[in-house]
């Protein structure tokens, strides 16, 4: 059964007909990659609708549906609704206004419905990764994480944060990685204390932290890793703070399996955290799950009730940041089973000094 037929067996029953125009879930769908496109799945047949760019390729390997080169597209998508009595059409959440409204105003004949159904649906499938996608995972970690083993040789004081994020880059590259899963952090001492911190001109220097936050794409598919070191000898109060998140680290990742909540997993994390004399300190959630994006559903959040399904993969990345001082984040990538868990990341996680 290909992904647009388990598709189709997500929505409701009483479904007429659904377009999937963002890029990601377009991709997901039909296992072509592309800037353009429009899938239209009804119930007894699919269409995907390209321009002349891609339709050589589109025909080679869309999976599902039949491919059409694209000409009047409104005009093509109204006819085919016609064509197969399609009178309602499920859209997704990621649909912009613009193209919302053109849709409205172009194919008149059809009630277009913009709610979380079509998307819920596929979020879903693609929360349970197929064996061919994990294996893609972890064959972008393992870049990852042989580009780490290779950056350690690198820092060191009066290195850029800069020049530390192009090195990751390159070498991720030269390792066989297609590009980045999300623009590369570095942070070095007071920088560390924001957790999304912007690379800078900044010299690492002894007695520093030093936060990389990176991952490599490969096939379309993420992966992510976050690993904090020590330029030479820092202060006990850093030290402790590491000893702090890795706890929580390994204490959350021991829990995790099948079933239960992502918001139970941060709750461990956050209560050692917190336990610690670090309340506050902790703003963003446990984890996310991830694959064509960087960040998918379902979530370890505080803020959510997500249950964690066998196959997800999950990302555990408590952290401590000290504003104005200096800030830990340690990150590893789970699979998800029925018994517990998968480690898939393999770098270092006690502290490294350099």
């Amino acid at each position: 059964m290909n992904r647009i037929e388990k598709l189709r067996n997500k929505l409701p029953a009483n479904t007429k007909g659904a377009i999937v125009i963002s890029d990601t879930n377009r991709e997901y769908l039909s296992k072509l990659l592309s800037s353009a496109g429009t899938l239209l799945i009804f119930p007894d047949t699919a269409y995907f609708i390209i321009d002349s760019r891609y339709i050589e390729v589109a025909k080679k390997n869309v999976v599902g549906a039949e491919v059409i080169l694209q000409g009047k597209l409104y005009e093509q998508i109204s006819e085919l609704c016609s064509r197969h009595g399609i009178d309602e059409v499920l859209c997704e959440e990621e649909i912009s206004l613009a193209e919302y409204n053109a849709l409205k105003a172009n194919v008149g004949s059809v009630h277009f419905i913009a709610d979380d159904t079509l998307s819920s649906a596929i979020q879903q499938e693609r929360a349970i990764k197929e064996p061919k996608e994990l294996k893609m995972i972890c064959d972008a970690q393992a870049i990852t994480d042989a580009a780490f083993l290779e950056i350690l040789n690198f820092i060191k004081p009066g290195v850029s944060e800069k020049q530390v994020a192009a090195e990751l880059e390159y070498t991720m590259r030269k390792l066989g990685a297609d590009g980045l899963a999300f623009e590369t952090i570095v942070a070095s001492g007071t920088n560390g204390s924001m957790p999304h911190a912007v690379p800078s001109d900044k010299l690492i220097q002894n007695g520093e932290f030093v936060t990389m936050d990176y991952g490599a794409k490969l096939c379309g598919y993420c992966s992510d890793m976050t690993r904090t070191v020590a330029v030479g000898e820092v202060g006990e109060e850093q030290k402790r703070i590491y000893d702090t998140v890795l706890n929580a680290h390994l204490s959350s990742m021991a829990a995790a399996k099948a079933g239960v909540y992502g918001d139970y997993l941060d709750k461990i994390a956050r209560d050692i955290i917190y336990e610690a004399g670090y309340e506050g300190c902790f703003g963003h959630s446990l984890g996310h799950s991830l694959g064509l994006d960087i960040h998918e559903k379902p979530m370890s959040s505080y803020a959510r009730h997500d249950l964690l399904p066998a196959g997800t993969i999950m990302t555990i990345e408590p952290g401590i940041y000290i504003e104005g001082k200096y800030g830990v984040r340690i990150e590893n990538m789970i699979f998800i089973t029925e018994k517990g868990y998968k480690n898939l990341t393999g770098s270092e996680r006690k502290l490294i000094t350099l």
